[in-house]
């Protein structure tokens, strides 16, 4: 049975493990070495309790395996896009396909949606017909592609941006509640 759950501390390792292999061997991310489970705890723990990080598990019975993982994070650094969030999703190899980066999605942007963010970005290497599909399954909508912007693996590789609207922009807009205040958001 799969369950979803924030991240913890001691996940760091099973969610470096899941994204070595996308580090590695593909062009999915542009990181060139992947990091360990402590450059991956600090990452988890620069989210400052604001920005989601979710795992899927084969459920605590099976002992709590992590099988997927999703996030948010600060889009850019400058305070006009506080209101905005960076989001991705990775699925380790054997749980693909299994509809758990769409689960994990889902409720990363239901989880957003609650702490009152207005946009979510991501960014999609290019050719990734999976993580299109999945983006625009969840609500994501194709914005614009930059060509040859990052060169991994021998090649150069366009990205596109992806959009989903999480809430109505109003003026003046609402702070964002942090992750911690609301908790993990699953559809009912």
């Amino acid at each position: 049975m799969i369950a979803l759950r924030p991240a913890r501390p001691d996940d760091a390792a099973a969610i470096a493990a899941i994204y070595a292999p996308y580090v590695m061997t593909g062009t999915v991310s542009f990181e060139t070495e992947a990091p360990d489970a402590a450059t991956m705890g600090e990452r988890m723990a620069a989210s400052e309790g604001l920005y989601p990080w979710l795992v899927a598990t084969n459920g605590e019975e099976d002992g709590d395996a992590v099988l997927a993982y999703a996030y948010a994070s600060k889009f850019r650094e400058r305070p006009a896009y506080r209101y905005v969030v960076e989001t991705s999703v990775y699925v380790a190899g054997p749980a693909q396909g299994q509809g758990m980066g769409r689960l994990l999605y889902h409720a990363l942007i239901d989880t957003l949606r609650a702490q009152g963010f207005v946009q979510a970005i991501s960014v999609i290497s290019l050719p990734n017909d999976y993580s299109m599909a999945l983006h625009e399954a969840t609500g994501f909508r194709r914005q614009g592609v930059l060509r040859e912007l990052g060169f991994k693996q021998g090649r150069w590789i366009d990205v596109g941006f992806w959009q989903c609207e999480l809430n109505e922009a109003t003026i003046p807009p609402a702070q964002p509640k942090k992750f911690s205040e609301v908790g993990l958001v699953q559809r009912g």
